[in-house]
């Protein structure tokens, strides 16, 4: 895989230089709520922009059906990108059209423009392999020479990821170089114990790790919303919380591998209830009691691992060499709720293992629980893309840039 650093050294003056980021933030009307993943592109623009590139930032944002839809726009984020880089940064309010074409043309040496939304052109997300190439044509118009910076992006075989390398000279920015270099370190150099945190809603979207890391981890500690399917499996009452039924089958399989091949597999043992989910909006004192994780109510849903499993979680990544925590705990958006990721993320910061966090909503729980990004080893960009290289998938967007 070409560096952007040997790109660098062949020269890129003069030259337009299209960069596909990962500026997909999250939005409240138009105004930014974490800027992590357009920060997180800043060395790669600002390397080429100071080696007199013009530079074209492409990205998408969010999943507009193909068509232009202005809750969608890049605008805030090109904004912010300017920001940052504390120099104008153009736009253009299309992708392949006459302002996309006239606004790369006027770029001067060293300039920096950001074309509009990518998914508002029905090509970049076809499965049509022809309508996908048609539109990597007219992006390929656009530049001379292609950088794939927007690792939350590169598990998906889209036009401006897997097709549009083909079509120019290509190299992976820093970050992407970057967050290979680490998800090696998980898979290739790894040193033991290694220890893996999984959350989040759905058990559904983790099976496919889980099975990988059942012969890989040492220690897996499972919470969040699929921890309750984890409990249903073991036969405990779990009340109102998040279940999926039709997953039971095949976590009670995972227990039970777990049981044969040593893998330690460590579940709640209390949790933080509610009858109602919390109000996210006014966070509004939502008053959850703690009961034990065999013995949720009937008529209450669990929201949060408890105080007991928080302090079991923290002793089980003390000893670690290496951990990867993906998900949060509980409903961190909620102050009553976000003490079990806290816990999590500050064992984490505790231990003297390398720590990554795989991106999503743990990235985001850690800027919005006001942690120190510096104090983990690493915060990833892409949660499904650092899954699926951990499942031991072929990702497109990194065979794409493959010499």
């Amino acid at each position: 895989m070409k560096t952007i650093d040997e790109l660098l050294s062949e020269g890129v003056g003069g030259k337009r230089v299209f960069v596909r980021a990962d500026l997909n933030v999250p939005l409240d009307g138009t105004t930014i709520t974490d800027d992590g993943r357009i920060r997180a592109v800043l060395p790669t623009v600002k390397a080429l922009a100071e080696a007199g590139a013009r530079v074209v930032v492409a990205s998408h944002l969010g999943r507009p059906k193909g068509a232009p839809d202005p809750a969608f726009s890049l605008a805030p984020a090109a904004a912010r990108l300017g920001e940052l880089l504390g120099a104008t940064v153009e736009f253009a309010t299309d992708t392949v059209g006459e302002s996309a074409r006239s606004t790369v043309a006027g770029l001067a040496d060293g300039q920096v423009a950001v074309i509009e939304n990518l998914r508002f052109n029905a090509g970049e997300t076809s499965k049509d392999d022809a309508e996908r190439g048609a539109f990597a044509d007219q992006l390929a118009e656009l530049a001379d020479l292609y950088v794939g910076d927007g690792f939350g992006a590169v598990h998906r075989k889209h036009a401006s990821v897997f097709d549009l390398p083909a079509r120019l000279p290509h190299a992976a920015g820093y970050l992407i170089a970057n967050e290979v270099a680490v998800l090696k370190k998980l898979t290739e150099d790894l040193h033991r114990p290694y220890v893996v945190a999984l959350g989040g809603a759905k058990v559904s979207d983790k099976l496919a790790v889980i099975d990988e890391l059942l012969g890989k981890a040492d220690r897996l500690l499972i919470g969040g919303g699929m921890a309750y399917t984890f409990l249903k499996a073991k036969g405990y009452e779990i009340g109102k919380s998040l279940l999926q039924e039709d997953q039971v089958p095949a976590v009670r399989e995972y227990i039970e591998r777990a049981e044969k091949t040593g893998v330690e597999l460590v579940l709640p043992v209390d949790a933080l209830v509610s009858t109602g989910f919390p109000d996210l909006k006014t966070k509004a004192p939502a008053n959850p009691t703690t009961v034990a994780a065999d013995a949720i109510p009937a008529d209450q849903q669990g929201l949060d691992i408890g105080p007991e499993t928080r302090k079991l979680y923290a002793s089980k990544l003390a000893d670690a060499a290496t951990v990867f925590w993906n998900g949060p705990m509980g409903v961190f958006e909620h102050p009553d709720y976000a003490e079990g990721t806290k816990a999590v993320a500050q064992a984490l910061i505790d231990s003297k293992a390398f720590t990554v966090v795989g991106g999503g909503d743990s990235a985001a729980a850690v800027r919005l629980l006001g942690f120190d990004e510096d104090a983990f080893g690493h915060i990833s960009t892409g949660g499904g893309a650092s899954l699926e290289y951990l499942e031991g998938k072929t990702l497109p967007g990194l065979a794409a840039l493959e010499d």
